[in-house]
């Protein structure tokens, strides 16, 4: 009965294909070339005996059948790969490895870990740390949080956490510049800059219709934590994301001198993990986890 099915390899192009409609951008994400993808479909319509694709003149569209097959081949792979996940994590479920980006490690994450090894002490939780995208299908991680637009390839992502962001400062630093009182009084302050933040200093005085500050001038680091670090040090004013700073901000080491005043950061933290995986045990301790400890973190905050 199986050996009249197609080879597994050209029902993986093929899906991908037809979700994507272009074999260019199938071959990316099946780490194959263009003519790999193109034999794969051709070898699966020669043993279907149907032409499942038109070949337009710049691109290509699902034939009648072909839009039939790749709802029955996505349900089954997306079955396959559910079953093969649940026997993984049967056989894995001790160990749980999370990526999270740098700041939202050191700031945020890393302080409460403990809080869900006491809730699952049958978990061996791992964190590594990095700013450098992780790719989740290679499996040495079983989850992300990433600080982004929640869009991401060949993954799924929920959103977790949206951000603000505002000046903060120490309290000391306050007082020496005399209470900033004003926007204006930024002027005589060190501003602190975190690399390519788009909702930056700039973004935040046009918020505020203040325009006799100079937005570019000040000391600039990679990682919002680092710029966090200066500020609590006393080194100047930093344009501090809202649930990096919090923290800070509660055990008064920052104040926020224009609460008032919040721009929405242009990303934000989402939980990614893999295709298949939602229904992980881990990954649904972690999920769970999750949205207790952030609306605890956004009750207090608010």
């Amino acid at each position: 009965m199986f050996d009249r099915l197609p080879p597994l390899q050209t029902l993986r192009a093929f899906e991908a294909t037809g979700r994507l409609l272009s074999m260019t951008l199938a071959a990316e994400e099946l780490h194959v070339t263009h003519g790999a993808v193109s034999r794969h479909i051709k070898t699966l319509e020669g043993h279907l005996g149907v032409a499942l694709f038109q070949r337009l003149t710049r691109r290509i569209i699902l034939t009648e059948a072909g839009a039939e097959f790749l709802l029955i081949v996505t349900r089954a792979l997306g079955e396959l790969t559910r079953e093969a996940e649940r026997l993984r994590a049967h056989d894995n479920v001790a160990r749980l490895k999370i990526n999270a980006s740098v700041s939202f490690a050191n700031k945020w994450l890393a302080p409460r870990l403990h809080w869900l090894k006491a809730l699952h002490p049958e978990l061996d939780v791992h964190l590594d740390v990095t700013d450098t995208y992780v790719d989740l299908n290679d499996r040495e991680v079983d989850v992300a949080i990433r600080y982004g637009s929640g869009r991401y390839p060949r993954v799924l992502a929920e959103r977790i956490l949206e951000e603000t962001v505002t000046p903060v400062c120490s309290p000391a630093y306050r007082e020496k510049k005399g209470g900033l009182s004003s926007v204006a009084s930024l002027a005589g302050c060190t501003l602190l800059h975190e690399d390519g933040m788009l909702a930056n200093w700039e973004q935040w005085f046009a918020l505020t219709g203040v325009s006799s500050v100079r937005s570019d001038r000040g000391s600039a680091y990679s990682h919002g934590s680092l710029a966090i670090e200066a500020a609590i040090r006393g080194e100047g004013v930093a344009l501090g994301r809202s649930v990096i700073v919090a923290d800070d901000i509660a055990a008064g080491r920052l104040v926020a001198p224009f609460p008032q005043f919040r721009l929405k950061a242009e990303r934000g933290h989402d939980l990614v993990y893999r295709i298949g995986s939602r229904h992980d045990p881990k990954v649904c301790a972690l999920r769970d986890w999750l949205a207790d400890e952030i609306r605890l973190f956004l009750s207090r905050a608010g």
